[in-house]
């Protein structure tokens, strides 16, 4: 209708071009895109099975459909596998008959798949398919013959050892021959190195070898390749020593021909059978052909060279023990020359792809030279190669150069800061290329640089290396590979535990906050999280730790922005797997379960799905009142919650959180229960060395002269106090002596007559005298001074005690004389328990002194025991403290057994008093008794007073020798 196509126009501004809607408009318009013929062609009966419609199809269906048949038998044959291959596959071999070549790569590949996927029983029908791809191999179409080569080779894996023999190695006969294709020489060649691994070294050395000899002097180069590639499958199939004999040899002729890429070839396999030559091969074959190769004066082929490039490390590491120290500077000069191979000098460009492969592989070398050379010779042999590499103007030479950077620095140890620069190159690069590669082993090379770096600190390394980290991040933060983000921050939390907490938390954290509260990437965003998490629990600085924790509830769990608080119940979530079970539950649940009244939906639907987390982070019964504010929130959201999300997610916690066991037994605890265990003793483990450190700091500042000289007073006062305590110890036992006397004394004189008001002072001037004498021994002129304001203190108040009371019986002068003497008593109790307790509390502050004594010296101990360069007089001075520690433990159970027995000494006391109390109460009442007594008989009163007052003369006539005595006992 249309002789010529009309040309499409862009639309004007007025709209399209009505010529052109018109020729659509009259175009016609077909109803159907198959005619009523082709329908019923494609038609198939719905009524067949999948073996019936596949053999209909390939009998009568068009080629779409052979091919689809086709594809799908691996499916038919594994849902029937015994009618597939009686049926199908005979049919299948019939329409490859002169079929086009998609059916043939059809077929190759589903043949592949089925003996891949060991759907079949191999030895049952594997025969049937060696059938299949013999016959359609030589396809005139290289791909296609390729395709059933990869079957063949495939096939033989499984095929047993009389089946290949007859079906594969009598065909290689005839097609190794000259007269045969190229592409069937080639066929040969790969077979003949598939079937060399299937048979015993025997066989393969007289049937094998000769047949891979001739085609090793195949006139193509093409066949003598191939066959190189094969020769040491051979090689390790007949064994080192026929290697030695029938297959070395034939290598070493191909390493000189004429062609390079047979050379290539032959070089290649030598050099990966090393490890089959011995000494003798290795010295008198392979290094000369090295040293052929490495001399400057010949001219080598480039694709000679790039081969060379990438065996150089493994070629090093064979030969090192039968090279000479004139080659393996030989080497090492051909290396330094490979590095810079290619490079644009003074008036000579940049040579092509070929130049920058080689270098690539020279970086691939690296650490086999490093080793090659000892890392003590690092910086005169390959510095400078390798400085030129990471600044090598190609990107995929640095790329190369980053990624073999890791083991570089493993190898160089403790002289890792030779290449500070090169790693801050690389961290800098402009290529994200080479930062990708950097960052794939990043944590491994910064654990070598910071934990043996010790030259690090110096000229401001350590602040241009985090200096490198932060803007290689800000880098890959600014672009759009969000992985190569993700996988940086994940490499940066080795940082905890190489740094100082305080270092990271003014450099790093201030950046994973801005990422935390910027970055719009959730992957970003939760592996920031997880970066944060482990900085806050490896860092040792309480205050720092606090600072964070209250910056992260206010940033985001408090933010203005609900993402701000979702990305907080992200940190929760990570935050539970990183902490203890103990320490989230102790900081996290709170602020997260506080959400509940969050105004956004998102948000309480992100807390609903972590409910049960938080739930497991639970044990009963010490969390009995976070679990309660959990059902709490449980409860709002059942009964407040209107957004249908919401309450859909929080319906199916309820039914998660019900099969929750808070009290599980030991025995049936998970795994990861044991895993808490561990992260709680490790917080625990932090927390005594940020303990140990916090007592380093404060030790440091100690002066050793001073350090010295409280050392030796402590020693002194040491002697003081043991001298100290044994006097205060002994005069304490010969005053409890005397008290004890004093009180059978007076016990027995109390128990004879009451006495009267005259001895009372007499007795009190002495107490008080022999009290002052037993007490100077343990005490000083200012606890006397107290003891006796004390003393004073009791007198006036048992005189005013005295004055006030009412007489009951005025006219019975031994009621108040008993009460007179009870109240000495008093006096005398009360002055004994302040001596004791003035003793008491001596010892106390003896004892306060020696235990401060002992933290001092506790502490001055921990710091000699840091100090690496103890000296032999510091031995002695540890020894000598050793005893003094005997000597002090010594005088403390001497101490405990002063303080039993002044224990012993207040118990019979108070037994004693009590005693007293007795006798006195029964003495009472016998004077009420005679007192009532006395009101009747009022004739005889006068008379018994006069005798009772002579009596009472006489009573203290004889007082005063009993008590003169007493005091002189």
């Amino acid at each position: 209708m249309f002789p010529g196509r009309m040309p499409l126009s862009p639309p004007g501004p007025a709209g399209p071009d009505p010529e052109l809607e018109l020729a659509f408009i009259e175009r016609p318009i077909r109803r159907s895109l198959k005619t009523a013929e082709e329908i019923d062609q494609l038609t198939v009966d719905e009524d067949l099975n999948d073996i019936e419609r596949a053999i209909y199809l390939l009998s009568v269906g068009q080629e779409v459909q052979k091919a689809c048949i086709i594809s799908n038998l691996p499916t038919l044959v594994r849902q029937n596998p015994a009618e597939t291959f009686r049926r199908v596959v005979p049919k299948v071999r019939e329409v490859l008959t002169g079929a086009a070549p998609e059916i043939q790569l059809a077929a190759a590949t589903s043949l592949l798949t089925i003996l891949q996927d060991d759907i079949i029983l191999i030895h049952t029908h594997t025969f049937s398919i060696l059938k299949t791809v013999l016959l359609h191999m030589n396809h005139r179409d290289p791909v296609v013959s390729g395709a059933w080569l990869e079957t063949l080779l495939l096939a033989i894996d499984a095929l047993p050892k009389d089946t290949i023999r007859q079906e594969v190695l009598n065909p290689l006969l005839y097609q190794s021959q000259l007269s045969q294709s190229v592409q069937g020489r080639l066929t040969s060649c790969r077979i003949l190195g598939k079937v060399a691994c299937k048979f015993d070294s025997l066989m393969v050395k007289t049937e094998l070898v000769p047949l891979a000899r001739s085609l090793c002097q195949d006139p193509e180069s093409e066949v003598r390749v191939c066959m190189c590639r094969q020769m040491e499958i051979i090689a390790r199939a007949v064994g080192v020593d026929d290697t030695r004999t029938e297959v070395l040899p034939e290598l070493a002729e191909l390493a000189g021909d004429e062609e390079s890429s047979v050379r290539v070839a032959a070089f290649d396999s030598i050099i990966n059978l090393m490890e089959m030559l011995d000494s003798e091969d290795r010295l008198n074959v392979l290094v000369p052909m090295v040293m052929a190769v490495c001399d400057g004066s010949s001219q080598v082929d480039e694709a000679v060279m790039l081969s060379l490039s990438f065996q150089f490390g493994k070629l090093c590491s064979g030969l090192a023990g039968f090279l000479s120290d004139e080659q393996k500077c030989v080497l090492l000069q051909k290396f330094r020359v490979l590095c810079v191979s290619g490079l644009p000098t003074e008036g000579n460009p940049a040579d092509g792809t070929k130049s920058a492969l080689i270098r690539s592989n020279c970086c691939y070398n690296l650490p086999a030279m490093v080793v090659f050379v000892e890392s003590i010779h690092f910086l005169s042999d390959l510095y400078l190669p390798f400085s030129s590499l990471c600044s090598d103007p190609e990107v995929s030479v640095r790329q190369s150069a980053a990624s073999s950077f890791h083991q570089v620095v493993k190898l160089l140890g403790s002289n890792v800061y030779l290449v500070h620069k090169e790693l801050l190159s690389l961290l800098q690069d402009e290529a994200l290329e080479v930062l990708d590669a950097l960052s794939n082993q990043l944590d491994e090379t910064l654990e070598v640089v910071l934990s043996r770096g010790e030259n690090l600190t110096l000229d401001n390394k350590l602040s241009e290396l985090l200096s490198a980290l932060l803007s290689a991040e800000q880098k890959v933060g600014s672009s759009l590979r969000w992985r190569l983000h993700e996988k940086l921050l994940q490499r940066y939390r080795c940082l905890a535990r190489l740094l100082p907490g305080q270092l990271l938390h003014q450099s790093f954290c201030p950046r994973i906050f801005i990422i935390l509260t910027t970055n719009k990437v959730l992957p970003v965003q939760k592996e920031a999280a997880r970066t944060f998490c482990t900085f806050l629990r490896y860092n040792r600085k309480q205050e720092q730790r606090q600072e964070m924790m209250e910056r992260l509830f206010r940033d985001l769990a408090q933010g203005h922005s609900y993402w701000n608080r979702l990305r907080f119940l992200d940190v929760c979530e990570v935050a539970a797997e990183v902490f203890s079970r103990k320490y989230f539950s102790k900081h996290l649940v709170i602020p997260a379960l506080e959400l509940v009244h969050d105004p956004v939906a998102n948000v309480r639907y992100k807390l609903c799905q972590l409910l049960p987390q938080l739930r497991s982070s639970l044990r009963l019964p010490a969390d009995k009142l976070l679990l309660q504010k959990l059902d709490l929130c449980v409860q709002k959201f059942l009964c407040e919650e209107k957004d249908k999300d919401v309450v859909a997610t929080i319906r199916k916690t309820v039914l998660e959180l019900d099969k929750l066991d808070l009290t599980e037994p030991f025995h049936k605890r998970h795994d990861w229960d044991f895993l808490d265990q561990k992260k709680e003793k490790e917080e625990m483990l932090l927390l005594e060395m940020e303990h140990l450190e916090r007592q380093q700091n404060e030790g440091i500042r100690i002066p050793n002269n001073h350090t010295e000289r409280k050392r030796r007073d402590n020693k002194t006062s040491l002697s003081i106090t043991k001298s100290m305590s044994m006097s205060s110890s002994t005069s304490a036992s010969s005053s409890s002596k005397e008290m004890r006397r004093s009180k059978l004394s007076r016990s027995r004189s109390l128990s004879s007559q009451p006495p009267t008001s005259k001895p009372v002072h007499s007795e009190k001037s002495q107490k008080v005298k022999d009290l002052g004498s037993s007490s100077g021994l343990g005490k000083s002129s200012t606890m006397s001074t107290k003891d006796d304001s004390v003393r004073a203190a009791h007198f006036t108040l048992t005189t005013q005690s005295t004055s006030s009371m009412p007489v009951l019986i005025r006219s019975n002068t031994t009621s108040l004389l008993d009460r007179a003497s009870i109240l000495d008593q008093k006096d005398h109790r009360i002055r004994t328990l302040d001596h004791r307790t003035s003793n008491m509390d001596h010892r106390n502050n003896m004892m306060e002194y020696r235990t401060s004594n002992l933290d001092q010296r506790d502490f001055r101990t921990s710091i000699l025991d840091q100090r690496e360069h103890r000296t032999s007089t510091l031995d002695k001075r540890d020894f000598r403290t050793s005893i003094l520690d005997q000597r002090e433990h010594r005088t403390s159970t001497l101490d405990k057994r002063d303080f039993r027995t002044s224990i012993l000494d207040q118990r019979e006391h108070r037994t004693s008093t009590l005693d007293k109390r007795d006798f006195r109460t029964s003495i009472l009442d016998q004077r009420e008794h005679r007192t009532s007594t006395l009101g009747q008989r009022s004739k005889t009163m006068d008379h018994g007073y006069g005798t009772s007052d002579s009596q009472s003369k006489k009573l203290s006539i004889n007082r005063k020798p009993s008590s003169f005595q007493s005091g002189r006992d």
